[in-house]
């Protein structure tokens, strides 16, 4: 899915708050943040909490992804 400007970085938990603090010591790192984890008990799958403190799974976005051309 298009997203100008993110980044997305996969590493092993041990790593996240050395990386993190790297990160955020560049302004365009500063908010900087874990946003998920990848664990067994879901494979091959994106699970949200809700705001009521369940789970849910997160469906395949619908049609295509196109990039937006400027």
């Amino acid at each position: 899915m298009a997203n100008e400007g993110k980044l997305v970085a996969f590493l092993a938990p041990e790593h996240a708050d050395e990386v993190l603090a790297a990160m955020r010591t560049h302004e365009y790192g500063a908010e900087a943040m874990v946003i998920g984890q990848c664990v067994e008990a879901h494979p091959g799958m994106v699970v949200t909490k809700t705001a009521l403190g369940g789970t849910r799974v997160v469906d395949v976005p619908i049609g295509e992804q196109l990039p937006r051309i400027c």
